[in-house]
């Protein structure tokens, strides 16, 4: 079977994902215009920044498009693919392993139809690497081939193609306990222009239930020098902060199943931080302590100005088999139903009205965009939506976050686009998505006279670059 040629691939299309009503498109169309060449800014993402600091070439294309993205290896996975067959966790691949995880996911390319993983596949196969035929069984090896050529190629090397795709700001996501040494070496050198800045991951450092949680504590403790006791582990917390600030953080990342918190007496927060390091706490204890440590970081925030995005809704490594021979984040994560009102209520209670606080609200469950986190982001000065997360980043998700909040809160309470991912060169893909789907909105109301077309255009620059830097407050620190 020969691949099928295409004048126009459909992941490509110069009218992609714009409304097909022809009024409509062609407001969308000036719209997106407007938007299409600004620079990108990510402040939140996980590209490491050991990838940019080495500035190694990718080895090959599977260590570039497969092995690295878990939205590509769960849906492999779901056709019966094992996670071992694509090479998860056996890197760096032999040459005969990377290409044979190459054929794989192209004999099994129909599978993501539909998907946006095959439209921001397409969008990078044919935008940065000029490939004009679909993926299949007959082409995997020329395809392989061709695109290892271009791996070798200095114009493709991680940092060639971070200037190539005009970011701005790169945010990465950090170990409470890394040295940013990495972080360090490429904001000295003059030669690259990127901001690249990290996030203080910081779950690991207050969760009891976290299995690195003991390890955690007692290297934060060593590093600040202090007793095992709470006053001691706040001060080490808040060390790091300022160590991460000082490289150009912006926020802490909070990835919690549920949004509780409890403001608790420092007398009652110690003696649950003591139960938990003698392994005495009970699970209800467990789950005290990580709520009132939610808003310790809030009071955190209060003094350094870090803003806080909270990930809440992800029951993660579902699998448990999975989860010990791989480890996490191999994409199987599950969807709950989250409440965020009620969490949040003593938070905010003590600190919604604060404006040297942000947080930033992320959810797998889109029935709390207009239920909750709209009227919060609608009322308190400081909570802001985020953007559509992990499942719901696809265009009708998409629309659909815009359409349940936007009534609520306007424009200036969203955080703009965020794109959360770990594929570097899906980066501009998805931001290019955004922005024609926003286009998209925007039309639907321009086009029934709820918006002059000057009014959509300044609301579409906002949401494209304007919005992330004003809720991560970059320049707020320098950057």
């Amino acid at each position: 079977m020969q691949p099928t040629r295409r004048t126009h691939p459909a992941g490509r299309h110069p009218e992609r994902l714009l409304p097909s009503e022809p009024q409509r498109r062609r407001i969308a169309r000036e719209l997106y215009e407007q938007v299409a060449d600004l620079p990108i800014v990510s402040p939140h993402g996980h590209v490491p920044a050991a990838l940019l600091a080495e500035n190694r070439p990718f080895e090959n294309p599977t260590e570039l498009f497969i092995t690295p993205d878990h939205y590509v290896t769960r849906l492999l996975h779901a056709h019966g693919v094992p996670l071992a067959e694509l090479g998860v966790g056996a890197e760096p691949l032999s040459e005969e392993q990377a290409r044979r995880s190459w054929r794989i996911l192209c004999e099994h390319w129909a599978r993501f139809a539909g998907t946006p993983m095959k439209y921001w596949l397409e969008d990078v196969l044919v935008g940065v690497f000029e490939v004009d035929e679909l993926p299949d069984a007959s082409n995997a090896n020329a395809l392989f081939d061709h695109l290892g050529e271009r791996l070798r190629d200095p114009a493709y090397l991680p940092r060639a193609l971070v200037e190539s795709f005009n970011i701005e700001t790169l945010a990465t996501t950090d170990d409470p306990l890394s040295t940013l040494e990495h972080h360090a070496a490429l904001r000295d050198d003059p030669a690259f222009a990127t901001d690249v800045i990290p996030t203080l991951r910081i779950e690991a450092a207050i969760d009891p239930g976290h299995p690195s949680w003991h390890r955690n504590v007692t290297a934060l403790l060593a590093g600040a020098g202090g007793d095992d006791d709470v006053e001691s582990y706040l001060a080490a917390i808040a060390e790091r902060r300022r160590v991460f600030a000082r490289h150009g953080a912006v926020s802490i990342d909070c990835a919690l199943e549920d949004a509780r918190t409890a403001v608790l007496p420092r007398a009652r927060l110690a003696e649950l931080y003591l139960r938990a390091r003698r392994g005495e706490a009970t699970p209800q204890e467990t789950a005290t302590f990580r709520a009132g440590m939610v808003s310790e970081l809030a009071r955190q925030s209060h003094d350094d100005g870090l803003v806080i995005t909270l990930h809440v809704g992800s029951l993660r490594d579902y699998d448990a088999g999975l989860h010990r021979q791989y480890g996490p984040d191999r994409g199987c994560d599950i969807p709950l139903t989250t409440r965020f009102a009620e969490g949040l209520r003593p938070l905010l209670n003590e600190f919604g009205h604060d404006p040297a606080f942000h947080l930033v609200l992320f959810t797998l469950d889109e029935t709390s965009w207009a239920r909750e986190i709209a009227p919060l982001a609608g009322f308190y000065p400081s909570v802001y939506a985020g953007a559509p997360w992990w499942f719901l980043d696809e265009p009708e998700a998409i629309l659909r976050y815009r359409s349940a909040v936007t009534g609520s809160i306007g424009f200036g309470k969203q955080s703009g686009f965020i794109d959360d991912t770990r594929a570097l060169c899906s980066i501009p893909a998805r931001h290019d998505m955004a922005r024609r789907l926003d286009s998209a909105f925007l039309s639907k109301l321009v086009s029934e006279h709820r918006l002059s077309i000057d009014e959509a255009g300044s609301i579409i620059r906002q949401l494209s670059y304007e919005l992330p830097r004003a809720t991560f407050r970059l320049g707020h620190f320098g950057h």
